[in-house]
């Protein structure tokens, strides 16, 4: 092995320790806050004021800058605890248990507001709030999955076998997400079809697709900074009696 691949190895394995990642995300804290402001910023007022009224939906269409970049981050961030999840069963990694924890409330959240935010848009497109729609019927079943997991989790005292059962049913869970991407397809729904996979013949104009692409990557970094700042709640938790922890705490100010 060569001396810059054992450097690279030995870089990753540092950031996977609890202080060297705790410290690492504190120092990021602020520039992801800046980034994920500044494209909230750009994207309503691009979405709100910018964009045009749609020539079918008047003004009402304007609530996919919040309801479309929370559902996509309701699977994404479910495919990130999944993913965590198979690390820490397989390799046993504390940091990984700590990415899972941390992703499910947060994944919870964008899940309840893609839900609320579809039921406002139904309203007026659909007359009513509430359809057994596939689309819809599957993402209420991943609220359900987060819900879950954090229920388990908290369930059991011992944290590495809270963790590894939560891990479990983290796994088990990620069947439903093809199910929520490909539904409009595979059943007659009610809910609108893909817009912006359509490549070839794209169904959003620029000046409406420019502002929701801002808006999703302000989720994302959205997601990044609740990640990091939970993981190191977390970390705190889970290291509260070793040596590195309460040396921090001894140098706080009282």
């Amino acid at each position: 092995m060569s001396n810059n691949s054992a450097n690279w190895l030995t870089r990753f394995h540092r950031l996977g320790s609890p202080p060297s990642f705790y410290h690492l995300a504190g120092a990021l804290l602020p520039w992801v806050a800046l980034l994920c402001i500044g494209l909230f910023a750009a994207g309503l007022y691009g979405g709100l004021v910018l964009a045009p009224a749609d020539y079918q939906q008047g003004e009402s269409y304007r609530i996919i800058y919040i309801h479309v970049p929370s559902a996509w981050m309701s699977m994404f961030v479910y495919a990130v605890m999944a993913a965590s999840s198979a690390i820490s069963l397989i390799w046993r990694m504390k940091l990984a248990e700590a990415v899972a924890r941390a992703s499910a409330p947060v994944g919870a959240t964008y899940t309840f507001l893609a839900l609320v935010t579809g039921s406002l848009w139904g309203k007026p497109m659909w007359g009513t709030w509430w359809v057994w729609d596939a689309r819809l019927t599957s993402e209420l079943v991943l609220l359900f999955l987060y819900l879950g997991y954090m229920a388990l989790v908290a369930a059991i005292d011992d944290r590495r076998t809270a963790s590894r059962a939560g891990a479990v049913l983290a796994l088990v869970g990620v069947v439903n997400l093809p199910i929520i991407h490909f539904s409009v397809e595979w059943w007659n729904t009610l809910h609108q079809g893909p817009t912006l996979t359509k490549f070839d013949q794209p169904s959003i104009a620029l000046n409406m697709l420019i502002p929701l692409l801002l808006m999703a990557g302000a989720f994302k970094f959205h997601y990044l900074y609740a990640l990091l700042a939970r993981v190191r709640i977390e970390i705190l938790d889970s290291e509260r009696r070793t040596a590195w922890v309460n040396a921090l705490v001894s140098q706080r100010p009282s």
